[in-house]
C-alpha cells in the first residue's frame, strides 16, 4: 500500500520518514494523561484556592471582632451568653464563606460556558458538584470562623468595654 502512495505522489517508498502510521490507541493514551494532568493541576489550584480563602476569612473575622471588641464587650455585660456571641461570628463568617462560594460558582459557570463557546465544545453544567463546592464553602467559613468566633465570646466584658 506505502508504494501506491508514494508513486502517487511522486517520494521514495523506503525512507521511513516519508510515512507515519497512526496508532489510535496510543494516541488515545496520550490524551488521557494530558487529562489527567489538567485533573492534578486544577485540583491543585482548587485546594491553593481554598487555602486563600481561608486564611481571607479568619483574617477578615479577626479584623472584625477586634473592631467590635466594645460592642462584644456591651452585649457580654448586659447579659448575651457566650455562646450567642459565638453564634453570632460563626454565622457572620458562615454568610462570608458562603457569598463567596456563589459568587465562585457564577463566575466559574460563566467563564466555562464562555470557555466552551469559543471551543466550540459542549457545556455541560453538574448541579451535584456546584452543591458540594457550596456547601464546602460553608464549612470553610465554620472551620475558619470558628477561632475568631470563640475570641470574641470570650471577651471579658469589662475589659472589652475599656478598649479603645
Amino acid at each position: 500500500m506505502h508504494g501506491i502512495i508514494a508513486r502517487r505522489h511522486g517520494f521514495d517508498p523506503k525512507l521511513e520518514e516519508s510515512f507515519e502510521d497512526w496508532d489510535t490507541i496510543e494516541n488515545n493514551k496520550r490524551v488521557a494523561k494530558i487529562f489527567d494532568g489538567m485533573d492534578y493541576f486544577l485540583g491543585v489550584v482548587g485546594v491553593i484556592t481554598l487555602a486563600l480563602g481561608a486564611i481571607g476569612i479568619i483574617n477578615i473575622m479577626l479584623v472584625s471582632v477586634t473592631e467590635r471588641t466594645r460592642e462584644i464587650g456591651t452585649r457580654l455585660a448586659v447579659g448575651a451568653r457566650e455562646h450567642e456571641v459565638l453564634l453570632q461570628f460563626l454565622v457572620e463568617a458562615i454568610t462570608l464563606s458562603s457569598v463567596g462560594g456563589i459568587v465562585g460558582i457564577l463566575l466559574a459557570t460563566l467563564a466555562s460556558a464562555l470557555l466552551a463557546r469559543v471551543m466550540q465544545v459542549p457545556f455541560l453544567f453538574n448541579p451535584q458538584i456546584n452543591t458540594v463546592a457550596f456547601i464546602f464553602s460553608g464549612a470553610i467559613g465554620v472551620m475558619f470562623g470558628y477561632l475568631p468566633a470563640r475570641r470574641a465570646a470570650r471577651l471579658d466584658p469589662i475589659e472589652a468595654l475599656r478598649h479603645e
